[in-house]
């Protein structure tokens, strides 16, 4: 089997929370990106990506589920923390980083990003979101002023903005390197490019993982929730709708069950 670096990862969340949770990853991930280029397109993308968050966080209880999931993920370790041959050294320190997230998300204040949300200039972007091109300059001139200003005046009040969402932002990157490396992959191979698999309904996965090699002229798609899911592989096309491998296909795969 190819090594990870040689391979295309294709993630599915199992439940809504995880879901959730990849979401607003990517969207931190966003905004790393774009938040140190000094350009005014990178700066849009970065308040793009905030304001997405924003969104998320107004329609979900983050704070809450992020600190159960913790509690969860501190509750599992210590009942494995017996098993012989476990580097307890390592987990205790996991333990530690648990603890440290929980009690930073206990510190906020009310709901996350509720400061956000009532900002005046950020809502203002907001609600020209919807519209396609609706933050053009002759649709929002207090932020076609802002997009001007020099790139470290920009750039001290996106990290102020983002600063508030740290905590979060920690939470979720702990968690989900938890559940990422929660199993070791096994080698499966899907017929005709379809594969499917049962799952224990008692013993909940929070995502598959499939790892399929970067030179296969190939995709996943993958569907399912808690008892079952289903992977096609699939041969991409620009101009018509893919269609799905003839070939059996060898990929990797990861079910993450804590």
């Amino acid at each position: 089997m190819s090594s990870t670096l040689d391979m295309v990862i294709y993630e599915h969340p199992l439940n809504e929370k995880t879901r959730t949770l990849l979401r607003l990853e990517h969207l931190f991930q966003q905004v790393g990106h774009h938040l140190p280029i000094a350009d005014v397109w990178s700066s849009r993308a970065t308040i793009d990506g905030l304001l997405d968050m924003v969104s998320i966080f107004s329609r979900a209880e983050i704070k809450a589920d992020l600190i159960k999931e913790l509690d969860r993920h501190q509750e599992k370790l210590a009942r494995i923390r017996q098993t012989p041959g476990l580097d307890t050294e390592r987990l205790d320190q996991i333990v530690e980083q648990l603890k440290q997230a929980n009690q930073r998300l206990y510190d906020i204040n009310g709901q996350i990003g509720q400061a956000l949300r009532k900002n005046e200039f950020l809502k203002t972007i907001l609600q020209r979101k919807s519209i396609p091109g609706g933050s053009c300059a002759f649709d929002l001139s207090e932020y076609h002023y802002w997009l001007e200003l020099p790139y470290e005046a920009r750039r001290k009040q996106l990290q102020a903005w983002l600063q508030t969402l740290e905590p979060i932002h920690a939470a979720i990157a702990l968690i989900l390197s938890l559940v990422r490396s929660s199993t070791d992959p096994t080698s499966e191979q899907a017929k005709s490019g379809f594969f499917q698999h049962s799952l224990d309904p008692q013993t909940p996965a929070q995502m598959i993982r499939v790892g399929l090699p970067r030179d296969l002229n190939l995709f996943a798609e993958i569907s399912g929730g808690k008892h079952r899911f289903t992977i096609r592989f699939l041969k991409p096309s620009c101009d018509e709708r893919p269609t799905r491998a003839q070939q059996d296909v060898v990929f990797s795969l990861h079910t993450c069950i804590l």
